[in-house]
């Protein structure tokens, strides 16, 4: 699907975004399926190169199952994991011999996402590619957004859609970008620590919850008022600094996670060398007690991690307003109610710091902003792009009755 000279919102670092290519230090396709749209696959049955032709005839195959226009076939991988048409430099054999115009819709737009609200586009970047990663989260400034114009005939790997236009003021998917601008201004507010901003984040949409509970939507633009001037005046301040922090609830809950996700697989080789130094950097055994290794981590976040964050703030500030524009935020997922979009938000951000904390921890005075991408960058391909992962994650906390801002804090404060 296209659209023709189609103006579109986007963040400040797409404008500068193109791909580096086979000096890029991961590839898009590897460790991924890839599909190919119906139109495409049309395309490649008539390619005239022989050789090309050939190859695209072995290792493109029709998706038996459920077939849509938009996953009408397949790439067969290789038993790396690899796309089949890489080239020994990384680069697509396809787009190398016959163009861009023969890639399939997933290959050309990525890692391009497109939203549509209110009819309009809206496109940014997943994380899991290292050139988008680098310019989202590098940025000091505060992520601002933009209209341009978009080339005609882009290719759009649609992702959501969301009309806040279609309901009354008593739905509250009606109050979408009073949500949005309010989700965002707090979590770029700089007078409060990344921490305390969730945490606020989290009190408010558990008491917006309450509200959509009660039937009183209507008073949703009053709420967001009494927590404009409650984090303005800092009055939520000493209840913030009372809340404790539980380093051994973290350790159990990041142990159970990731020992899902590995024995799941799928997880690509940086993910897996990320998560080794996080290890490392604990000096996790099984044979230590769950307390031991949490006073390990602990050590390993006040000397080696909190120094560089303090400095570096503003890359997991980047990371969560690229979260919350990219999903939606608070409307992810038909199944997920806004308290719960909330919950996977903070999930994606502990899970982060948990694994930082004990790469900082590893590398200790040389611990940098490298090991930092790659970390983002590669957690995003293994996890964020696997609902099965998420779903158990979210399942797990909610097994242990984590859900609420109070478990939830367990797992942001350190």
């Amino acid at each position: 699907m296209s659209q023709s000279n189609s103006i579109i919102l986007v963040p400040t670092y797409m404008d500068q975004f193109q791909c580096i290519g086979s000096s890029c230090e991961d590839t898009c396709c590897a460790g991924w399926g890839v599909p190919i749209d119906k139109a495409t696959y049309k395309k490649y049955k008539k390619v005239k190169e022989p050789a090309l032709a050939k190859k695209l005839d072995k290792v493109v195959t029709r998706k038996r199952s459920n077939p849509t226009d938009n996953y009408y076939a397949k790439m067969a991988m290789t038993e790396c994991k690899s796309c089949p048409m890489l080239s020994d430099d990384h680069l697509c054999e396809i787009q190398l011999k016959i163009g861009e115009d023969y890639l399939s819709t997933t290959c050309a737009s990525y890692p391009r996402i497109t939203n549509i609200v209110n009819s309009n586009y809206e496109m940014c970047a997943t994380l899991s590619c290292p050139e988008a990663a680098r310019l989202a989260l590098l940025n000091p400034n505060p992520m601002e957004f933009f209209e341009v114009k978009l080339e005609k005939n882009h290719k759009h790997q649609f992702f959501s859609e969301l009309e806040p236009n279609n309901y009354t003021n008593n739905q509250i998917k009606s109050y979408f970008w009073d949500l949005r601008i309010f989700s965002i201004g707090l979590i770029q507010n700089r007078s409060y620590t990344i921490t305390d901003r969730l945490l606020i984040l989290g009190l408010f949409y558990q008491n917006l919850q309450d509200i959509v509970a009660g039937g009183n939507i209507t008073e949703t633009p009053q709420l967001i008022e009494n927590y404009k001037k409650l984090i303005q005046a800092g009055t939520l301040r000493e209840s913030l600094a009372q809340i404790p922090v539980e380093a051994t609830a973290q350790i159990r809950l990041l142990k159970e996670l990731v020992d899902f996700r590995i024995h799941a697989g799928g997880a690509n080789s940086r993910y897996l060398n990320s998560f080794e130094t996080f290890l490392a950097g604990i000096n996790y055994t099984n044979t230590d007690d769950i307390e031991t290794i949490a006073s390990r981590y602990q050590h390993a976040h006040d000397m080696y991690y909190k120094p560089f964050m303090e400095e570096h703030f503003y890359i997991l500030e980047n990371y969560l307003v690229n979260h919350i524009y990219k999903n939606l935020f608070p409307f992810f997922g038909n199944t997920f109610s806004i308290m719960d979009n909330y919950v996977l938000l903070a999930l994606h951000y502990s899970l982060i710091k948990m694994h930082l904390i004990g790469i900082a921890g590893f590398h200790k005075s040389d611990f940098n902003l490298d090991h930092i991408l790659t970390l983002v960058q590669s957690f995003a391909k293994t996890i964020e792009h696997n609902p099965a992962y998420l779903q158990l994650a979210f399942d797990y906390l909610k097994e242990k009755e984590f859900t609420s801002i109070a478990g939830m804090a367990i797992f942001l404060k350190n």
